[in-house]
């Protein structure tokens, strides 16, 4: 061990006997050795954060890669800048893949910084990690499937993007963060919750808590069931005890704007006996006790935009230092709200979808062997979806092989209760028409290219250029990369439930038919009357 390691403060949080360093530092010296890693190595330092860089640690006489590996597998955290010239380093990539390696095996948290660098460029190998492949695919055919693989591993982790802004800013955020994490209180708050790691660390960059000097709304949003909620309750528990006053307030949505008030007042006060005459009384009550008070407050699943102006209207009702973190499925509401900051929750990764997954239906980490087909089929049908895959999980435990086939058979038939009642929210919020196209969408055009798609819905009159970007905003929907329609397939399923659900046996009367075999039955039953002819065009798609 360094024998700087003699001059850290015994609550140093390697104290543990599992790992030997808290966080191994990559990086290409090239770009970052003398400021940016420098830097940000003190700091770790400063505050007792044990830390490999290979500069100072390597050991001379002995074979440096193994013992850049032997480090990386004894380290808790890996930060790792991504810079210009990253790539353009064949010990940096063979690092990188080491890293992810002990990410997946021993449960290593990987934070990475793109370092003046785009990291969608990082992920598709473009930009100025482009000419560096060039070169590669000459001389490293072999290793370069597994370098590009990796880049577009890490680029898709939570991460730090500093471009041209001061990097003290995210310094002080991953310490804080490595800090948090490391302790157990951190443990204590995410105890049972997968894929939390990435998500926190996504959530405190907008956070950005180092600004003391100004407050900051932050809106967290995304569809029904992918741990919006979750992730507002660790960090509220994590950061609250920071605030001069903290107030979490959930389900939103079910509640009118005067008992919101009364709540979020009585929290600050601690006081329930309140007298609000009406709801112009509780705002001016609200500015009048936290103007001056550096505030947390969490808005959970806010669905009206009137909520938020009888709530927490304007920066100034706050004192410095505030952050106001809403949680939504409704994107358009906080790009009118002005929020400083959109965090998106996205779906699992495959790791974390069967991590959880496992952890639900076997109540252990892996999947038994005669499982893992049936198992493959679930993770593909819940889609990296938290709620669905922790549902379905805790059904199907316990449960024989034989059942959980019949129970996938039953799944595709008619989608889970408990799931679909809370997808559903999002589409009874919706205007009628943009329900039309949703259904539209569910049933025949989900996976489509776009412009053919908005062809066709345009003729039957459906509105689609505003409908689709309502259901953008809504969580219901997305555009590929391809320029396709991207719809969940577990929404998916739920539209054409919807659909299936007035008419179960007797498809002829549905509004939309879409499997072969109910059109089959219905023309060979002759079952063609006035009603069908709408369902022509809907027809011809299913022929195209």
């Amino acid at each position: 061990m360094d024998s700087s390691s003699s001059s850290f403060p015994s609550s140093s949080i390697s104290s543990t006997n599992q790992w030997t360093y808290d966080v191994f530092l990559s990086f290409n010296g090239e770009d970052t050795r003398h400021n940016a890693t420098d830097f940000l190595h003190f700091a770790l330092k400063q505050k007792g954060i044990y830390t490999f860089k290979d500069d100072q640690k390597l050991e001379r006489g002995k074979n440096i890669e193994l013992e850049l590996f032997k480090a990386i597998k004894e380290s808790r955290f890996a930060v790792v800048i991504l810079s210009k010239n990253y790539a353009s380093s064949t010990w940096c990539l063979n690092e990188l893949v080491e890293i992810i390696n002990c990410e997946k095996k021993t449960g290593m948290t990987v934070v990475p910084i793109f370092y003046n660098v785009d990291p969608s460029d990082v992920r598709k190998q473009m930009g100025t990690f482009a000419p560096a492949f060039v070169q590669h695919e000459k001389q490293f055919k072999e290793k370069v499937g597994t370098w590009r693989a990796t880049l577009s591993h890490v680029a898709n982790i939570a991460g730090f993007h500093v471009n041209n802004s001061p990097f003290s800013e995210t310094i002080e955020s991953i310490v804080r963060l490595i800090l948090h994490k490391s302790s157990y209180e951190f443990a204590e708050v995410t105890e049972g919750l997968v894929g939390m790691d990435s998500r926190v660390v996504e959530l405190e960059s907008c956070l950005a808590l180092w600004l003391k000097d100004n407050v900051r709304f932050i809106g967290i949003w995304a569809m029904g069931g992918m741990g919006k909620t979750t992730l507002a309750s660790v960090a509220y528990q994590m950061f609250s005890k920071e605030f001069e006053a903290s107030c979490f307030i959930d389900n939103v949505r079910q509640k009118d704007v005067l008992s919101l008030q009364k709540e979020l007042i009585s929290q600050i006060l601690n006081e329930a006996n309140l007298n609000i005459k009406n709801r112009f009384d509780g705002v001016s009550m609200i500015k009048k006790i936290l103007c001056h008070k550096k505030t947390l407050l969490v808005l959970d699943d806010v669905n009206e935009f009137d909520q938020l102006k009888m709530l927490a209207w304007k920066h100034d009702w706050f004192g410095l230092g505030s952050r106001i973190i809403i949680t939504t499925r409704d994107k358009r509401l906080l790009q009118e709200y002005l929020v400083d900051k959109i965090c998106e929750v996205k779906a699992f990764n495959y790791e974390d979808a069967r991590y959880l997954f496992c952890l639900k239906a076997f109540k252990k980490k892996h999947v038994p062997n005669e499982y893992l087909g049936l198992s493959q089929d679930i993770l593909k049908y819940a889609g990296g979806l938290p709620l669905a895959l922790d549902i379905l999980g805790s059904f199907l435990s316990g449960r024989s092989m034989s059942q959980w086939k019949n129970a996938l058979e039953m799944l595709k038939e008619s989608p889970e209760t408990k799931i679909n009642q809370v997808l559903k929210i999002s589409f009874d919020g919706l205007h009628e028409s943009v329900k039309e196209l949703f259904l539209d969408i569910a049933c025949f055009f989900n996976r489509e290219v776009k412009d053919h798609a908005i062809h066709i819905l345009e003729i039957l009159g459906r509105y689609p250029c505003i409908g689709l970007s309502i259901l953008i905003e809504k969580s219901l929907l997305k555009i590929s990369q391809n320029n396709k329609l991207w719809m969940h397939d577990l929404l998916e399923d739920m539209g054409r439930s919807i659909v299936r659900q007035k008419y179960p046996d007797e498809p002829g009367k549905c509004s939309r038919l879409w499997l072969y075999k109910d059109i089959d039955h219905v023309l060979r039953n002759n079952m063609v009357r006035g009603y069908l002819l709408e369902l022509i065009p809907y027809l011809l798609i299913q022929q195209s």
